[in-house]
């Protein structure tokens, strides 16, 4: 299986309901997991909650989850297992949440991002980096989701550059691209 190497940071990419959150937990099975969780539930919305509640029924119950509203503070501490951070883009949107960046100019969150990619490059033990893949669409109606696109994309794109393989995942098949 790609990606069972001890300290190889590993970037998973695709599209909504690609199945590149299953296809990131097969490559961390066998061990000990710690599974860092970005989405930050709203109560309001049940459909979100349905598909966390997805994701928990999936995992296995021997796996460390932790709420991570800061995957980049969990990753300065090693881990004897695998990691699994699922996902980029859902602690990408908490970050511009917090700072109220949707209106601000692009890089707001500049600190945050090259924050997180200072960890994942300085991280010696396994790492499996879930991320949406939004460059294959038509361009955003809206400012917020033209925002949202520019800066996934160009964290996606530094993320693989210290990512020591890269897949991208459709209709649940892996395509490797690093």
């Amino acid at each position: 299986m790609p990606g069972s190497a001890a300290g190889q940071r590993t970037l998973v990419l695709g599209g909504a309901r690609s199945g590149k959150s299953a296809f990131a937990e097969a490559l961390v099975t066998g061990g000990a997991v710690r599974y860092l969780a970005t989405a930050v539930p709203d109560p309001a919305d049940t459909d979100f909650a349905a598909r966390i509640a997805a994701h928990r029924d999936r995992r296995p119950p021997g796996w460390t989850v932790i709420e991570a509203a800061d995957p980049a503070a969990e990753l300065r501490t090693a881990h004897s297992g695998a990691t699994l951070v699922d996902d980029i883009g859902t602690w990408l949107t908490a970050r511009l949440d917090a700072r109220a960046a949707w209106d601000a100019p692009r890089g707001t969150i500049v600190p945050e991002t090259e924050g997180l990619l200072d960890a994942v490059a300085g991280y010696r033990d396994r790492l499996v980096l879930v991320t949406p893949e939004v460059g294959l669409g038509v361009i955003p109606a809206t400012r917020s989701g033209r925002l949202f696109r520019d800066e996934i994309g160009t964290l996606n794109q530094r993320l693989a550059q210290v990512c020591d393989e890269a897949f991208l995942v459709v209709a649940g098949l892996p395509l490797r691209l690093k």
